[in-house]
């Protein structure tokens, strides 16, 4: 069941209308649990099960955290939901990639004499991001930051909430817990708002991800020919605007369901395409994990409290292992040791040169976000590339290397630079604006036929329909 379904539509309603019926706010939050718990079954049945143990063990470890007062048993029973959470997830994503590896390094070592079985594990959809969530529970409980929740229910509620069940954004449980505890019924704006947000979230999926951008994508990514040089570009371009709307997409999706319930969930990404340096992008893209890598992982490792080594050494582990979250290949991790590259980089770089007053001037921060904008993207050819073969044959494509004759039409390669070029310009707007201030400008009317027409473009758009891309993760 994804968002731009008639499947979900159906759903939606069934839940919005006995949300906003006279049940008991329990019965209600009853209502939202079981309807996340199909929500989730939609995909594979069996894999509830793998929320229910999630949640039970999360939750009794938090109390026995809590009432402990032994620095060591407490660090025990958090040693315990690390094995538990993390064994999942490294069995079920990362269970077959190990096994390949190893695979690779015995037929290295003994000519390929003996042979391996690779499991054919299924990936359980959201995995990594309810992990996460219920890991911060823990975590927030054993630091002191957080007093374990007393219902059950809303701590169930808070681990499979369906609009960002199975693709974010990562909610971390101070942050819902208190909005489960009283009734909330969402008001006449918000009901008004929410739908606005999904339909913006709906065609950022269908019209501009799918329809315009998967194709080409697809053309330079999918294939095995060897790509021309204006095919590469014009289809890691594509990738940029297509990973984004699609992303963005979900989330806006998400936001806009959940405030229609009656619940506000986390921003997830704030113009990143107009971020001035790496920092500053990752503190717009995806923000729901870097800072819940920020938080439980570079800060504990000495974040840049310890020296520039140290603080380079931290940087590289967490994008590392922000890569290897993605995804179970060397694909991911080459993406994710990039950026952790250029966050190094741009760290040296401000130690030496940040203080100049020529940086500041709106020429040099022009030109610097334009520079990230560009490694950003270049970096993003790993990440979409099948295998660590087709990034490098896309790689020397963009350089001219290497490079086949050209197959995308001059139209395809036109819309693209319009796409991204529209696309640049709406972050360039919104870098330090608010949707919801720029929206307020708009009178109600105009605001009321452009989201009639989202809907309207989505209904007709003659895009194939694909998965949501985070929903692999």
């Amino acid at each position: 069941m994804t968002f731009p379904s008639l499947t979900f539509a159906l759903f939606f309603v069934v839940v919005l209308g006995l949300c906003r019926s006279r049940l008991s706010w329990p019965a209600k939050k009853t209502v939202l649990l079981v309807a996340s718990y199909v929500f989730y079954a939609a995909w594979n049945p069996p894999f509830v099960a793998l929320l229910w143990l999630s949640t039970g063990a999360d939750w009794w470890i938090a109390h026995r955290v809590h009432r402990s007062d032994r620095a060591a048993t407490k660090k025990a029973y958090v040693a315990l939901s690390l094995a538990i959470n993390l064994g999942l997830l490294a069995y079920f994503k990362y269970g077959g990639f190990v096994v390949e590896n190893l695979a690779w390094l015995d037929g290295a070592w003994s000519g390929g004499q003996r042979h391996w079985s690779v499991p054919d594990i299924v990936l359980p959809v959201g995995i990594s991001f309810y992990t996460f969530q219920t890991l911060s529970y823990t975590l927030d409980v054993y630091r002191g930051r957080l007093t374990p929740g007393r219902s059950l229910l809303d701590y169930a509620l808070y681990v499979t909430f369906f609009p960002q069940l199975v693709a974010g954004p990562i909610v971390r449980a101070g942050h819902f817990l208190p909005q489960a505890e009283k009734p909330r019924s969402a008001s006449r704006d918000q009901i008004g708002w929410g739908f606005a947000l999904l339909g913006l979230g709906l065609f950022q999926k269908v019209v501009l991800a799918d329809a315009l951008l998967g194709p080409v994508v697809d053309v330079v990514y999918a294939g095995t020919a060897l790509p021309g040089t204006t095919d590469a570009w014009a289809g890691t371009l594509a990738f940029a605007g297509q990973i984004f709307f699609d992303f963005s997409g979900y989330s806006t999706c998400a936001i806009g369901v959940a405030l229609c319930l009656g619940f506000h969930l986390p921003d997830n990404f704030r113009a990143p395409y107009a971020a001035l340096g790496f920092s500053d992008f990752w503190r717009r893209w995806h923000i729901s994990l870097s800072t819940w890598l920020r938080d439980y992982l570079y800060i504990p490792l000495g974040g840049s409290r310890h020296g520039a080594w140290r603080t380079a050494a931290a940087l590289v582990a967490t994008m590392f292992l922000g890569g290897l979250w993605h995804g179970a290949s060397w694909t991911f991790v080459i993406w994710g040791l990039l950026h952790g590259v250029f966050l190094v980089v741009e760290h040296g770089l401000k130690k030496a040169f940040g203080a100049r007053p020529v940086f500041a001037t709106k020429p040099a921060r022009a030109a610097l976000t334009g520079v990230t904008w560009l490694l950003v993207t270049l970096a993003w050819v790993p990440f979409v590339a099948p295998d660590v073969a087709r990034a490098k044959a896309v790689a020397q494509a963009l350089l001219g290397l290497h490079a086949g004759p050209d197959r995308l039409a001059g139209w395809e390669v036109s819309l693209v630079g319009a796409v991204l070029l529209g696309l640049l310009a709406a972050h360039r707007l919104l870098r330090d604006v608010p949707l919801e201030a720029w929206a307020a400008k708009v009178p109600p009317a105009a605001r009321t036929v452009m989201v009639a027409l989202l809907y309207f473009l989505v209904l007709v758009s003659p895009g194939q329909e694909r998965a949501f891309i985070y929903f692999q993760f």
